[in-house]
């Protein structure tokens, strides 16, 4: 069964793709049982696949990048995650948030800053959401105060992938208090993580995607040049927005590797297996089953290589990166629960594949913008 074949793929997209094919197989794959049970950071894999040229290079060729489209992370992402959502996650977060440098960033700050990423000699992270703030950008706390010709933050900042191990951040932080101008509010910052009155600790264990770490950071007095401003006081939601239109439609890959993994198990284990005198695979309600799981995948699949066109040329953006979110994550979601079932009790057992898909994909249904605010967006761009 070849769930993620190239037919759907734009043909300027599929070299890369079979280039994170044959590196999820080489170095993602046999380790993934391995990296889950132990929660450890996969450093080596990070690596190679830095020195295999698939780690943030979405960025332009001009600041050391490949300059790889949207639709090409997008077949990247779709093989890491079926090969394993945990380590998959690691690698695609090596670069969070550098893309709002490159499109609003000063040529200062996309020299050093930017550059060492693409080059990957750095890693970085965005920091959003807060210990009680999740989904509702304008309604962030963490404050950023121009004094004199530094910016000084204080607050915190939770679910940061690399806020432990990354070289600088992106954080968006609270400038104003203009509650005529809800989403006028917020600005973005480039901060060093060795600055004085940054402190980032990783975040309590979580139940899958464990390959992948993310931290709390404390802002004490951190202070900042006010050149690390990101553009100008006040655009940080709508730099956001737009970024996130470009992320969810990765996460749409995310959500299509992990339903292709959960298909994958569900077929194998149920055929060849035996019950009642035959092969599981012959009852009605299994064949049932499986077709349903294929069809919402191949529905799934083809809306999120369709929103990657739309939001590449901005043609209603936010409507197409909300509807492939959240299908591709759900649908992700109802072909584990469906393979769980398949397996019956051994899908427990800590060491199948489905076990661990079936944790990973409570996660994506979240990260990004929780699915019920993608349907709130679905309905006001309808």
């Amino acid at each position: 069964m070849e769930l993620l074949d190239e037919t759907l793929v734009p043909e300027r997209a599929r070299d890369v793709k079979q280039e994170a094919r044959e590196f999820a197989a080489e170095h993602i794959e046999p380790n993934a049982e391995e990296y889950f049970r132990s929660g450890e950071y996969p450093w080596e894999i990070l690596e190679a696949g830095q020195d295999a040229g698939l780690i943030a290079q979405d960025i332009g060729e001009e600041y050391g990048g490949r300059g790889l489209e949207l639709v090409e992370i997008l077949a990247i992402a779709e093989e890491f995650f079926r090969a394993d959502a945990g380590i998959a996650l690691t690698l695609q977060l090596a670069s969070f948030g550098a893309e709002i440098i490159e499109e609003y960033g000063s040529e200062k700050q996309k020299e050093e800053y930017l550059r060492p990423v693409a080059e990957c000699e750095q890693i970085t992270g965005l920091a959003v959401s807060e210990p009680e703030t999740g989904s509702d950008l304008a309604g962030m706390q963490t404050r950023a105060e121009k004094e004199g010709d530094e910016y000084v933050l204080n607050g915190e900042k939770y679910w940061v992938g690399n806020a432990v191990e990354g070289d600088w951040l992106t954080v968006y932080a609270r400038t104003g208090d203009d509650e005529s101008n809800r989403y006028g509010n917020h600005s973005m910052f480039i901060v060093p993580t060795d600055t004085d009155g940054y402190d980032a600790e990783h975040i309590p264990e979580k139940m899958g995607m464990r390959a992948s770490k993310q931290g709390h950071i404390v802002f004490d007095d951190c202070r900042i040049p006010e050149e690390n401003l990101v553009g100008h006081e006040g655009a940080g939601f709508y730099m956001l927005a737009d970024f996130f239109n470009h992320g969810r439609v990765v996460v749409s890959g995310h959500g299509i590797g992990l339903a292709a993994a959960a298909i994958e198990e569900a077929w194998e284990f149920t055929h060849g297996r035996q019950a009642f005198g035959r092969d599981v695979s012959e009852f009605q309600a299994v064949q049932h089953g499986l077709a349903d799981m294929r069809t919402e995948f191949e529905a799934a699949r083809s809306l999120a290589y369709r929103a990657a066109e739309k939001v590449a040329t901005d043609d209603d953006a936010g409507l197409w990166a909300a509807m492939a979110k959240t299908k591709a994550t759900e649908t992700a979601v109802d072909c584990a629960e469906q393979g769980m079932q398949f397996h019956g009790g051994r899908s427990v057992l800590a060491d199948r594949r489905i076990a661990r898909v079936y944790r990973d994909v409570r996660i994506p249904v979240i990260y990004e913008g929780a699915n019920e605010i993608q349907r709130n967006l679905i309905y006001r761009q309808s």
